[in-house]
């Protein structure tokens, strides 16, 4: 029996508390997800599969289900210390082809860097197997126009959490998650 999404959602969230598992918890919560019981996959949005709104999809899940998502994660009980969490992903123009998704973490970067380098890492990935020709070392902004322009890729994007380290020493957890729909 082969399990294929249908459907897939970006969410992301925060949480703190003093214990780490319970900031983990309320991230969870706070991303709308913290009901499944989620199964990390890799790295693949399969042919076809709808990107729809956060709103939509957690709508379409049920307390208990098994459901398989693609997150990233951080945590810190340093005050102040940035984190961030980040999923990046890049679809093909020809849908019946697959896409990418790209998990990503980090301290001390900006919601916006850590989001580009998500989708730079989930865009290179599927510019690789569609064997566009590019600069691995040209900075995301000058390859995101190679991409664009080679007509193969039609869409990147990314799902960002950033937080600071509580100012006092609780638990700081950070998610971001691509969570998929089987139907």
């Amino acid at each position: 029996m082969a399990f294929v999404p249908t459907k897939m959602f970006l969410t992301k969230g925060v949480g703190k508390h003093k214990d780490k598992l319970q900031s983990f918890e309320l991230a969870l919560r706070d991303a709308g997800i913290q009901h499944c019981n989620l199964v990390n996959v890799s790295s693949i949005i399969p042919p076809n599969c709808e990107i729809i709104s956060a709103e939509e999809g957690k709508k379409l899940l049920k307390p208990g289900e098994i459901t398989f998502v693609v997150m990233s994660q951080n945590a810190t009980n340093e005050p102040n210390r940035l984190i961030a969490a980040s999923v990046g992903l890049a679809l093909p123009k020809d849908r019946s082809f697959y896409g990418y998704l790209s998990e990503y973490h980090s301290y001390g970067e900006s919601a916006k860097k850590a989001g580009d380098y998500a989708e730079d890492l989930a865009a290179t990935m599927l510019a690789t197997t569609l064997g566009i020709e590019f600069d691995p070392d040209k900075a995301w902004d000058e390859k995101k126009q190679v991409f664009r322009m080679s007509g193969k890729i039609i869409k990147t994007a990314n799902v960002t959490q950033t937080a600071r380290g509580d100012k006092n020493g609780l638990w700081t957890t950070v998610i971001a998650a691509a969570v998929f729909i089987i139907e």
